[in-house]
This record gives C-alpha cells, sequence and structure tokens, in this order.
C-alpha cells in the first residue's frame, strides 16, 4: 500500500480521532484568538464583554487540549503503538501544544496589561493577526496530512512559510509605526512587546512545519 494516502495508526481508528480532536482545539483557539483581538480593539479593551468571554473560551479549550495531549501520550504508550514514529509523535504534540498555550499566554496578557494601541495601529494589528492565523491554520493542514497523507505536508507546509514571511514583515512594520508615535518609550516598549508575542505564534507554526518535514521523509523512508 502507497505511504501517501496510508494513516499512521492503521486500524487504530479511536486514537486518530483523538489527534483530529486535539487538532480541532488547536483551529477553534486560532479563530478565537484573532476574533478576541478584533473585540479588545473595537470594544474598548479588556472591559469588553465579547473579548473576556474569548478569552475563557480559550482557557477552556488549553485545558481540554492539555487533556486530550495526555490521552493520546498514555495510548501510544499502553498500547505500544508506533513505535518507530512514537517519539516523532509525541513531540510534535507537544510542539502543537505550544502554540495552543501561547494563544491563551496573549489573551491572558491583553487582558491583565490591557496595552492601548493607537487607532490608526488598528488596522495593522489585525492584519499581522490574519497573516498568523493562516499560517497556524495551514499548521494544522499540514499536521492532519502527516498523519493521512504525508504527501500533502510539503504544500501546506510551504503556505504556512509564506505566511510566517509575511507575518514578520508586518510586525517589523507595525513596530516600526509604533516608535514614530509620540508615546513615551515606556509605552512604546509595551505595545512592541504585545506585537512580538503574536509574530511569535506564526513563527512557532514555521518550526512546527519544519519538524514535520524531517518526520515526513522517516516516514517515506
Amino acid at each position: 500500500m502507497s505511504t501517501a494516502h496510508f494513516s499512521l495508526f492503521g486500524r487504530t481508528k479511536a486514537l486518530e480521532n483523538k489527534i483530529d480532536e486535539f487538532l480541532d482545539v488547536l483551529s477553534e483557539c486560532n479563530i478565537h484568538f484573532k476574533a478576541a483581538i478584533t473585540y479588545f480593539l473595537e470594544a474598548g479593551g479588556n472591559t469588553a464583554s465579547a473579548f473576556q468571554q474569548k478569552v475563557k473560551e480559550v482557557s477552556a479549550m488549553e485545558s481540554r487540549g492539555d487533556d486530550l495531549r495526555r490521552h493520546i501520550e498514555s495510548e501510544l504508550y499502553e498500547q505500544a503503538l508506533i513505535p518507530d514514529f512514537r517519539g516523532d509523535v509525541l513531540s510534535l504534540l507537544e510542539d502543537l501544544d505550544t502554540v495552543i498555550n501561547l494563544f491563551e499566554d496573549n489573551l491572558i496578557n491583553f487582558s491583565i496589561e490591557n496595552p492601548q494601541y493607537p487607532t490608526e495601529l488598528h488596522k495593522d494589528l489585525k492584519g499581522l493577526c490574519e497573516q498568523v492565523a493562516l499560517s497556524v491554520e495551514s499548521c494544522v493542514m499540514a499536521t492532519r496530512a502527516f498523519f493521512r497523507d504525508i504527501n500533502a505536508v510539503r504544500d501546506h507546509a510551504h503556505k504556512v512559510m509564506l505566511y510566517e514571511k509575511e507575518a514578520d514583515k508586518l510586525s517589523i512594520a507595525l513596530k516600526t509605526a509604533i516608535f514614530k508615535t509620540n508615546l513615551g518609550l515606556d509605552q512604546k516598549a509595551h505595545l512592541r512587546n504585545f506585537v512580538d508575542k503574536i509574530d511569535e505564534l506564526a513563527n512557532e507554526a514555521e518550526d512546527v512545519c519544519d519538524l514535520l518535514a524531517i518526520y515526513t521523509i522517516k516516514r517515506a523512508a
């Protein structure tokens, strides 16, 4: 049977479903994060009820992701599944969990520190979040492909790289714009820090896909 459309877990459908559910959590966090930043900017900062609701939803999803990851890890060991690829899968899950944690950490920090971006910078910040969202969603698709259709991994991973580069460009442009404002240096540094933390999500997605490229070669060997 060709490895291109061969499930890594073979007949272990229940575990494959759990991994799908874990990836669903990451995808949903991605959507909630983007919406949360929009609510934050458009509705007056951390007091916006819609923003606070998204913070709660992402925190709940982060906990769900942790539970799923632990369950998957236990199943891999208890059932002695895929010994040749177990380490790769566990490492992959840990790295994806890092992305979920970053979504939660970002929103909690927005909620606590309430950074006040000048209105003229809102569009640029939303644009950065859009590229980050595209990068993370392509990372999710690349990961799904790794378990089901390894020939599709490269195409999705390539998109992650392109979105990440665009996110970097937007991040640099936004930070440049921040430091051209008349804000105090401390406030400029505060706003810059949040830009870096958002951009870090795209960087993490690219790092996951770098690992996926290696794991895919091993699977195809």
